[in-house]
């Protein structure tokens, strides 16, 4: 059973578990073909399962939606009810799932151009956004559940047809992307072959349970000038125009633009250790995939 399904990683995570030959219910505000709504879930329960995925939650980084309380409210009913009610309906399930897996994001950490962060690392409580994640996490806790609970928090998406990219794809092309700000920040991020490899890993892994960190091995080590760099090198563009963090200010509002102008390096740790083999460790590659 998987909430947010239809999303730019729901999909690409929908295709990878049905390649591997499991059947997925999507829970979505429309019903229809392999598909629950919200309402009913609510009403009438968890239906049969193995396993339950939450990736559901309103795109932080949508420049068409202003910064502002109501945007802000819309952000965390998203992740946050939505994840409640899984859980809510995981507990009172007669027949609960046998795991329960739940994608929140590497903002759980404080931006720092020096730490390094694992999944062991404290966090979650400075702004809004690790406030956010640690509301998020605490919403799927389901107390004495049989259900292993893994939580994957994931960096910046990088995919073909969504995510990050596709907003940047058309300056770069262009010859006119370049660095966010500085440059100089850390660029968490993670192929979306990846983030769902990630996930249908810690569906299939029966004893995994806990949080791993959904970003590739050599993300510690990209900066965002680094990411700007590699992209125009993908598509034999030059990246020559920084976009000043006034600007970036401007468009996203300064509480969301912290997420761009500033980052964190945070190491996958028990990813690898739990047997996890990156498609996609690095960054050059990742990218050719994507824009080839």
């Amino acid at each position: 059973l998987l909430g947010g399904g239809t999303g730019f990683v729901g999909r690409a995570l929908t295709q990878l578990l049905r390649s591997r030959g499991h059947e997925v219910t999507h829970v979505s505000r429309q019903g229809g073909k392999d598909r629950i709504r919200w309402e009913e879930l609510s009403h009438s329960g968890l239906p049969p399962c193995d396993a339950v995925v939450n990736l559901a939650g309103e795109n932080v980084l949508n420049p068409f939606r202003r910064w502002g309380d109501a945007f802000c409210r819309d952000i965390i009913s998203s992740r946050v009810e939505t994840t409640k009610t899984l859980a809510k309906a995981i507990a009172d399930a007669q027949q609960p799932p046998r795991a329960w897996v739940l994608v929140t994001g590497v903002g759980y950490y404080r931006p720092s151009p020096t730490a390094e962060y694992t999944e062991d690392s404290p966090g979650g409580d400075f702004d809004f956004f690790s406030r956010l994640v640690s509301s998020w996490e605490a919403a799927a806790v389901v107390p004495g559940s049989p259900a292993r609970g893994v939580v994957v928090r994931s960096g910046v998406v990088l995919g073909r047809g969504g995510g990050a990219i596709s907003q940047m794809l058309w300056p770069f092309r262009l010859g006119l992307g370049g660095p966010l700000g500085s440059g100089l920040q850390p660029f968490p991020w993670i192929h979306i072959r990846d983030l769902a490899g990630i996930v249908c890993h810690a569906l299939e892994s029966e004893c995994l349970q806990g949080v791993l960190n959904g970003v590739s091995p050599s993300s510690p080590a990209t900066s965002n000038g680094t990411f700007a760099q590699e992209l125009a090198a993908a598509l034999e563009r030059p990246a020559l125009l920084p976009v000043p963090a006034w600007a970036v200010r401007a468009v996203f509002g300064a509480e969301r633009a912290v997420m761009l102008l500033e980052g964190q390096r945070v190491v996958p740790k028990h990813t690898l250790e739990s047997g996890y083999h990156f498609i996609f460790p690095d960054l050059s590659g990742a990218l050719k995939d994507i824009v080839a």
